[in-house]
């Protein structure tokens, strides 16, 4: 087994200081990727154990990337989720004034989350998309097509930048969400603070089609953390989505939901039950207590087998 995990580098990035985060990960080897298909193609060619990558974020909500890649690559699990609270700073080279940008380098999720700054201190800037918010900084030093970069603020204390301002995102409380992304394993036991996280598609585009799968988990007492569409791609109105359910596919609600949706869904992917990184405890209706899913399932087996009723 490799002792490898993999991360959206170089260093520096958020997603390194997720995957510091994992205690596992301590003294093993930690691989820089680009993207998150060379993330999650080292997990499935046994290159590394496992890679963190970035899957929410709270302003900009679901990473298109993650969730397709996903929904694509077979035999993936989520074995663990992490926070980190993002700041951003505008960085340059030396030399360089804040009037003096023009063009701006950044990863395309930091850039949304300071559109408001960007706008109302540099209304007519440009942006060219990076594939990292520390690649974005280094980019300023092979090409001089960006005056500034928007990056991590630490990033000044590694290499040779100016910062120019900090703090300029909109919401200063912003926080990403990243997954630890391994391959099939066994799955942890639950803690009662855990999430459940699939992808199911829709049967077909019709009237009623998203309730009837929600139905499955309301239902059951099942609340959802996350829920957002992604296209199949193999025609218009075609749907998959990604859902984090509260609490962990041994809990007998949960369980008995993932069925509801797996009779219904003509394709689910059961993407893992994990803790929940809050380690906030899940909250549920005394009446969707395992015990009496389990009293239900009994009863019905008692009806059937034509025992006599207690």
């Amino acid at each position: 087994m490799p002792d490898t995990y993999s991360y959206l580098g170089p260093t520096g990035t958020f997603t390194e200081a997720a995957l510091a985060q994992v205690p596992e990960a301590a003294g093993k080897n930690w691989r820089s990727v680009n993207n998150v298909g060379e993330a999650l193609d080292d997990v499935t060619s046994g290159r590394s154990v496992a890679a963190m990558i970035a899957i929410e974020n709270s302003v900009e909500g679901g990473v298109s990337a993650t969730q397709d890649a996903l929904a694509s690559i077979p035999n993936l699990r989520i074995i663990g989720e992490y926070l980190v609270k993002v700041q951003f700073a505008l960085v340059a080279r030396p030399g360089i004034e804040l009037s003096d940008v023009h063009v701006i380098n950044a990863h395309p999720v930091a850039y949304a989350q300071c559109r408001n700054w960007l706008e109302a201190n540099l209304p007519t800037h440009g942006h060219i998309p990076s594939t990292s918010n520390v690649a974005s900084a280094l980019s300023l030093f092979d090409s001089d097509l960006a005056d500034a970069a928007i990056a991590p603020p630490r990033i000044v204390e590694h290499h040779d930048l100016r910062l120019l301002a900090e703090n300029i995102g909109d919401n200063q409380n912003a926080v990403t969400r990243f997954v630890l992304v391994g391959r099939n394993s066994a799955l942890p036991a639950p803690t009662g603070a855990d999430k459940t996280s699939i992808i199911a598609e829709l049967p077909d585009d019709r009237s009623g089609a998203l309730l009837e799968l929600l139905e499955q988990f309301s239902t059951r007492g099942v609340n959802l953390s996350l829920l957002q569409s992604r296209p199949i791609g193999d025609a218009l109105g075609r749907y998959r989505f990604v859902i984090d359910a509260d609490g962990h596919v041994f809990d007998e609600r949960v369980a008995d939901a993932l069925m509801g949706v797996r009779r219904f869904s003509p394709k689910v992917i059961f993407l893992g039950s994990y803790p929940r990184a809050d380690r906030a405890p899940v909250e549920y209706v005394d009446r969707y207590d395992d015990e009496v899913f389990i009293e239900a399932r009994d009863w019905l087996r008692s009806l059937i087998s034509g025992e006599p009723e207690a």
